[in-house]
């Protein structure tokens, strides 16, 4: 028998017997016997001679009745039958815990849903809410879901990507808007792409040769990037020849193509639309350059003979100078102070295709009148940078001419650039007053005339910044060091003072 602390949370009667493995068992079994208690009345009420038969799951014997007797026997039979069956259960009652009684019919069924609920919410078994059954989708984040190509909410079937969601035909690369069907696609942000797509919009291009900058063994993006202009180039266009602007540095792209002058040096479009060819086209720059000096009290009385020359003219020349200090690799003028024959450039050369052609020179015997014999320059240079690079030669004759003797390098080439950058300064601001308002109005002719000198002022205005910069950003000791030197000593102490502590201590001041 099972004890009685298995059973004392159950409310419905049972049968005990060490035949009864489970209450389930027990109930099965109490509900067969005390059905065949009363099948037996109804039986025998209707006069049938049918015997009692034994459950073949109870442990117990029943005698069986007469087979003949009269109906008071029979009455009498069944009275001391029913009266032994209640006394058996009512002995069954008193080995059963207290508070079990005996229920029947629906009473049963009743008490055994409820000792079955109590289970349920006993200590044992805490309550819990059940799971409501929704339909497929309601209450979900899919009702929320707003598509990330249309912007409209979601109903149905999506892909989500990342934190995005989007109906199947609004998936599409965001650059292109043609759908997409590959297995790999590029995420940027919510939006998708194409891989190649993708590809075209963040990988760099070279700039030269416009193919997608290449990978190198680390697996990362290695170009190289002008420091002014900002051109990205691949780091192979450094040593595989590629052309290079003279003046301003720029790389030639593949699809362009650069003025080859007659010396071998190459020149962009826009440093070609205001470059000086010939030394006649040269003198009113020269002059102005010259009043410019004279308008800051450094008057040049002596008439200094200017020349423009050809690369090779220009280096037999320094190798004939005895004193002097020559910027590297590649020097663009020179303040000659030595008798010298000099090839000049007497006429404009023509354009032929992408060649400068038909240019003309003579040389010319220089002779020496004062402390400076001549100033040469290279020819073909955009007018901004041949005004700097007077400049700075006459400021050369100036110093020699008032008797400014056994200066170091750092201090004469760094003063020097310092009147070079201020004649700059000063081209580049008067380009900045004189560019053409956008808002003015004119008729079609002027207006035509405008925008073609708005265009030239543009060019020139960045490229006289960008000759600034190299000023400033010269990396040699003597044209760097000592520009930065000398225009820190210039904008404390200014100009004249400036030079006075120079002619005294061969220094600047500090």
């Amino acid at each position: 028998m099972a004890p009685p602390s298995d059973i004392n949370h159950l409310s419905h009667p049972c049968i005990y017997g060490d035949f009864v493995s489970s209450y389930s068992e027990r109930k099965s079994g109490f509900m067969k016997w005390f059905g065949k208690i009363f099948k037996i009345g109804s039986n025998r009420g209707r006069g049938g001679g049918r015997h009692l038969q034994q459950p073949e799951e109870e442990d117990m014997a029943w005698p069986a009745p007469a087979r003949s007797m009269d109906d008071r026997a029979r009455s009498r039979k069944e009275k001391e039958e029913l009266d032994h069956a209640i006394a058996l259960s009512l002995g069954e009652n008193f080995k059963r815990p207290t508070g079990y009684k005996w229920r029947t019919g629906a009473r049963i069924d009743e008490d055994y849903a409820k000792a079955l609920q109590d289970r349920m919410f006993s200590s044992a078994h805490p309550p819990y809410a059940p799971v409501p059954a929704y339909p497929h989708g309601y209450g979900t984040a899919s009702h929320s879901r707003i598509c990330g190509g249309c912007n409209q909410e979601i109903y149905g079937d999506c892909l989500g990507v990342g934190q995005s969601y989007f109906h199947p035909d609004c998936f599409r690369c965001h650059s292109c808007c043609y759908p997409i069907t590959e297995r790999e696609f590029s995420l940027s942000g919510k939006h998708p792409y194409h891989k190649s797509c993708f590809k075209e919009l963040t990988h760099p291009r070279c700039e030269v040769c416009y193919q997608f900058i290449p990978i190198n063994a680390a697996g990362l993006i290695e170009y190289r990037c002008h420091p002014y202009w900002n051109q990205k180039y691949c780091p192979s266009h450094e040593y595989d020849n590629t052309s290079r602007c003279c003046s301003c540095e720029r790389l030639e792209s593949r699809n362009e193509r650069y003025y080859r002058l007659e010396d071998g040096r190459i020149l962009c479009f826009e440093c070609m639309e205001s470059a000086i060819i010939d030394t006649g086209e040269c003198q009113p720059l020269y002059h102005a350059i010259r009043d410019y000096y004279e308008g800051m009290n450094m008057r040049i009385d002596q008439q200094i003979p200017m020349l423009l020359v050809e690369r090779q003219a220009l280096n037999d020349a320094i190798v004939g100078e005895k004193n002097g200090f020559h910027h590297l690799p590649e020097t663009r003028g020179l303040c000659l102070s030595e008798e010298q024959t000099v090839t000049s450039v007497q006429r404009r050369p023509r354009i032929g295709g992408h060649r400068l052609i038909g240019m003309r020179s003579q040389p010319q015997k220089l002779l020496r009148k004062c402390e400076v014999t001549a100033i040469l320059v290279l020819y073909g240079l955009p007018r901004l940078l041949t005004g700097a690079i007077l400049a700075h030669e006459l400021m050369h004759a100036w110093l020699r001419l008032k008797g400014y003797r056994n200066l170091s390098p750092e201090v004469e080439e760094g003063i020097c650039q310092v009147l070079s950058y201020m004649w700059l300064e000063s081209e580049v601001m008067s380009c900045a007053r004189t560019m053409p308002s956008t808002s003015s109005a004119s008729s079609s002719s002027s207006s035509s005339h405008s925008s073609k000198k708005g265009a030239k002022s543009h060019v020139e205005h960045k490229l006289g910044e960008f000759f600034m910069n190299q000023i400033a950003n010269d990396s040699s000791p003597a044209y760097g060091g000592g520009f930065r030197a000398a225009n820190g000593a210039v904008n404390k102490y200014g100009l004249r003072c400036t030079l006075d502590h120079i002619r005294l201590t061969g220094n600047f001041p500090f």
